[in-house]
């Protein structure tokens, strides 16, 4: 009986735990998502500076200044909670300025005042940060000014000084070389962003270049087809329906340059198809990678718009191959993944080496290749896959007329 209710408590046990792994387990994405974000960062600033004006606690609870190890421990902690608003509300910062030089007034701590001109002259910028050092040395020397200054914080002039000088003055600076970082890095994601809509506005334009030249030579073809069976169709009942054919051609084509070239368009020559695909190949060779080609013969039968859009993503694939996989194998294959879909798969392996000169790059090929792929309605994904790096476009597959 003992032996069966020993096994009873086991399993319930057993079970318990592992509701708590479940649970664990379903808790643990959230709390991945939320490490390295800034509130968790203000939380470990938070705690790091509680954890070290928590040392002054029994000094500060036998000192006169009407505090036990309680009641320090919750001002202590309260103190460092503000903290937790440096960049929650506008006026953030401040808050723990503002008590920390209450501390160091009252009961002489050195430690939140650090943590809070940090904070100020990070998240406020170098005038703030000066302003609010400046106001410390002001406070600090009034404090020491007074009688219960404690000796173990300066019992002389210089001793003071070189006690509470340096603190601030250190706290303040790298604040400021802080601030001055995160500008840099703002202004190194503005430059990117910017990079990557100029990508995207010129891969419009050549969409739209592509379009006109296309579109605009069938437009021209219809006109003049139309334009041809009005005159066979002279004198006949239908030989109207003939000329406002070639009349609605014409105006289409109009409507076509005001829209692409009077507003902006690639310009240059049409992206060419999928037969200026073994060329790509031939340039490939010589800059080292080896490139097998395999387009199914009914990708061919795709209008040109989309076949420009293969050329497009398969030149830029092997652009960043020689870019960053020198020497590495290269598979492109062109083929239809159903009765509605084009695919182009692009794959080369991962290099081996690390190059010693980085090569040049806008890292803005990828938003170009995205853009005319999801301009002609497809799909755009790239990626590791296993120890290989693979560029996978879906577009819709249309017979050309």
């Amino acid at each position: 009986m003992m032996g069966l209710m020993h096994e009873k408590a086991g399993a319930r046990a057993i079970r318990r735990a592992s509701a708590a792994g479940r649970r664990l387990g379903r808790l643990w994405p959230r709390v991945a998502d939320w490490r390295g974000t800034p509130h968790a960062l203000d939380l470990v600033t938070a705690g790091g500076c509680f954890a070290l004006m928590s040392l002054d606690i029994p000094g500060l609870a036998h000192a006169d200044n009407a505090l036990t190890g309680a009641t320090a421990t919750i001002v202590l902690a309260l103190g460092a909670a503000t903290l937790l608003l440096r960049r929650r509300v506008p006026w953030g910062p401040w808050l723990p300025y503002a008590v920390s030089l209450v501390f160091l007034g009252w009961l002489h701590e050195l430690t939140l005042v650090q943590f809070a001109l940090y904070s100020v002259a990070r998240y406020r910028g170098r005038a703030a940060g000066v302003v609010s050092c400046l106001g410390y040395l002001v406070a600090a020397c009034v404090s020491y000014a007074l009688p219960n200054w404690p000796v173990h914080r300066g019992e002389t002039v210089s001793q003071f000084l070189a006690l509470v000088v340096p603190v601030g003055v250190l706290a303040t600076g790298v604040g400021i070389a802080a601030n001055r970082l995160d500008l840099v890095r703002a202004l190194e994601a503005q430059r990117t962003e910017t990079a990557l809509l100029q990508a995207v506005q010129e891969e419009r334009g050549s969409v739209a270049g592509d379009v006109h030249d296309f579109v605009g030579r069938e437009l021209t073809m219809l006109s003049v087809r139309a334009g041809v069976l009005s005159r066979r169709a002279r004198g006949e009942r239908w030989e109207q329906d003939f000329d406002e054919l070639a009349e609605t051609a014409r105006r289409a084509h109009l409507l076509l340059n005001e829209i692409v070239v009077r507003r902006g368009s690639g310009g240059g020559a049409p992206t060419p198809g999928l037969e200026a695909l073994p060329d790509l190949v031939a340039q490939s060779a010589l800059t080292g990678n080896d490139v097998t080609l395999t387009v199914d013969d009914a990708a061919r039968a795709q209008s040109p718009l989309r076949q420009a859009a293969v050329y497009r993503v398969v030149q830029e694939c092997l652009t960043n191959a020689a870019k960053h996989a020198p020497g590495a194998p290269v598979d492109v294959t062109v083929t239809l993944a159903g009765p509605t879909r084009l695919r182009v798969t692009v794959t080369n392996p991962l290099p081996t080496d690390v190059p010693v000169v980085p090569p040049v790059s806008a890292g803005t090929g990828t938003a170009g290749m995205a853009e005319r792929v999801v301009t002609v309605g497809g799909t755009f994904k790239a990626g590791l896959k296993g120890d290989c790096y693979e560029v996978e476009a879906e577009l819709p597959a249309r017979s050309a007329p």
